[in-house]
């Protein structure tokens, strides 16, 4: 049996608070609801809310849970939560005419925490951007301002493109940034590619002064398991090379995301990254669907559920993303032989 905290996440109704699971502890929660703010609950642990929900749409609580017990802070404006092998933290940014300096500093001092209380590993981050496609103060698309200040501290994180974790880029329906990152102790981190996507740290200059800071997923591997591990998928578009494609067309685009993922954690792709075992569509667990247009939807939600099936725990948001011709964007994850329920 695994001496190390086990990590797992579910996703639970918004109103009213976590039930707890058989000898689990809440490590942290994201509320994707109408409200916006970071703070701790009255039952200690972070708690970051976000204005991603939408009639049609779902509004949920993502709970993230361990089976140590936790310790939970602030420091710098962040909150935090650590288990002794995991590190959840969560920050936000207030609405600025010009974000990249700040999301520079704040981004860093994440680092440093990470850095202080002796995680050094992230593998997976969320960031969440109010209007992602409008501009800034200075002309340039928020969604750059942002991917300029996050590479830069980056640069002050780790050498290389090694470093970089699974994550997701995705609007809301509200104004400022937010994020979350989990970190690990002594688990296995292994950043993985995708053959049918050029790497987002190698974007042409095109998509910005600065290129995106993430792989396409994150295999973490236990520290005490010699194989095995959750998978974490980034958030996944219509993306071939470094180019959309099928734009105007909701349809074709989800079939490209769909197939992008596959081919992510496929067995020859993942091979290729030095990994052993491959997976199929129906075994993503957790799947957050980002879809631009409200009206597109009931064919999203059609071919998701033809592909994913009926144990995926799907839940649907209608926010942009992060081109202007990307109606779709698709995350999840594939647990490991420790992720037991």
């Amino acid at each position: 049996m695994s001496q190390h905290p086990g990590l797992q996440a579910y996703f639970a109704p918004l109103d009213g608070t976590p039930q707890p699971v058989l000898g689990r502890h809440v490590l942290a929660t994201v509320a994707f609801g109408e409200h916006s703010g970071l703070a701790l609950t009255p039952q200690g642990h972070p708690e970051l809310a976000i204005p991603m929900s939408s009639p049609g749409f779902d509004a949920f609580r993502e709970v993230w849970t361990t089976t140590a017990e936790p310790v939970f802070g602030t420091r710098d404006g962040l909150a935090f939560a650590h288990d002794g092998e995991h590190l959840f933290v969560s920050g936000t940014i207030d609405p600025l005419p010009v974000y990249a300096p700040t999301v520079r500093a704040t981004y860093e001092a994440a680092f440093a925490l990470v850095s202080d209380l002796g995680y050094p590993h992230i593998f997976r981050m969320w960031n969440f951007v109010g209007d992602i496609i409008g501009t800034n103060a200075e002309g340039m698309e928020i969604y750059r301002d942002f991917v300029a200040g996050r590479a830069e501290a980056f640069a002050s994180y780790g050498d290389g493109t090694g470093h970089m974790p699974a994550a997701t880029g995705i609007g809301t329906r509200g104004e400022g940034i937010s994020f979350t990152l989990i970190a690990c102790r002594d688990g296995r981190p292994r950043h993985v590619e995708n053959q049918r996507q050029t790497p987002a740290y190698h974007y042409p200059e095109q998509y910005g002064p600065k290129p995106p800071s993430f792989a396409r997923a994150t295999l973490l591997e236990p520290a005490d398991a010699p194989t095995g591990g959750t998978l974490f998928v980034s958030g996944t578009a219509s993306i071939l090379g470094h180019e959309t494609v099928h734009r105007g067309d909701v349809a074709r685009q989800t079939e490209v995301v769909l197939e992008n993922i596959a081919e992510l954690i496929s067995g020859p792709n993942l091979a290729a990254a030095g990994l052993r075992s491959g997976h199929e569509l129906k075994d993503l667990r957790l799947v957050k669907v980002y879809v631009r247009h409200e009206e597109d939807l009931a064919v999203v939600r059609a071919r998701c559920r033809e592909a994913l099936g009926p144990d995926a725990e799907t839940v649907y948001l209608n926010v942009a993303v992060c081109r202007d011709d990307l109606l779709v964007e698709i995350e999840g994850l594939v647990p490991g032989p420790e992720w037991t329920r």
